[in-house]
């Protein structure tokens, strides 16, 4: 499950489950509702700091699971109901109208890797742990808000390609050198560490949220296409 931990005016959200923090139907409910609440209690100056317990950040969906359901076709149901579960959770965090902060304290797979790209910032431990999209080796299809969102934050071509159609495993000081990951960082503790250091940089600047939220949509407007998301009007405000 999760935990959430405010200290003053940063949320810590952390995945508390098994070692591999698979993201199945349970957990990916718990998520949005705490994202939810977390948009109506936004202040400005509210910070949003996303790390894990364990070796992984996340192993992406549940597959064991999936797979429990019997024959292979209930199986990719199963797989395909995670999908969809996980697009407004997405859809959450880029309109979180607060800025976002990764804390990726070990592997980051699939939804994992999606889940952590999805924040505004995202820090890496240096010392273990890689960021890997596998559907192209699991002869799985690419969701299509999956590949939007890969789209707006990858800008290099050759990375986004090596990514998405090559599999690559990437390490943290490699995904700082391709441009997906701001810093990386010896362990897991001095990762969150560096994502509190840099939380409260930003919550000394007090930026209205809804704002904050409006400008971060209009950086990706792909992934806001196929995530439903419209601008909304703030001229009123001013």
């Amino acid at each position: 499950m999760w935990s959430l931990e405010k200290r003053d005016n940063l949320w810590i959200l952390t995945l508390t489950g098994d070692d591999q923090n698979r993201l199945n139907p349970t957990l990916i409910d718990s998520l949005l509702s705490t994202l939810t609440n977390l948009a109506s209690q936004s202040t400005p100056g509210s910070v949003l700091i996303t790390t894990a317990k364990g070796k992984f950040f996340s192993n992406g969906f549940d597959l064991p699971w999936a797979r429990t359901a019997g024959s292979k076709s209930a199986a990719m149901n199963r797989l395909r109901s995670m999908v969809e579960s996980f697009k407004p959770v997405a859809a959450a965090l880029i309109s979180l109208p607060m800025p976002t902060i990764a804390a990726i304290n070990g592997h980051a797979s699939g939804v994992g890797f999606l889940l952590a790209i999805c924040h505004d910032y995202v820090l890496m431990r240096s010392d273990q742990g890689v960021l890997y999209m596998p559907e192209v080796n699991l002869a799985l299809p690419m969701p299509d808000y999956f590949a939007a969102v890969m789209r707006d934050k990858i800008k290099t071509p050759a990375v986004l390609r090596d990514v998405l159609l090559a599999g690559v495993k990437i390490k943290g000081k490699e995904a700082v050198k391709m441009g997906i990951v701001d810093s990386a960082h010896d362990s897991a503790e001095s990762t969150v560490e560096a994502a509190v250091r840099l939380g409260e940089q930003l919550a000394q600047k007090k930026w209205v949220g809804e704002v904050y939220a409006e400008i971060r949509k209009s950086l990706y407007p792909d992934s806001c296409e196929v995530l439903g998301l419209t601008p909304k009007s703030l001229i009123s405000k001013i």
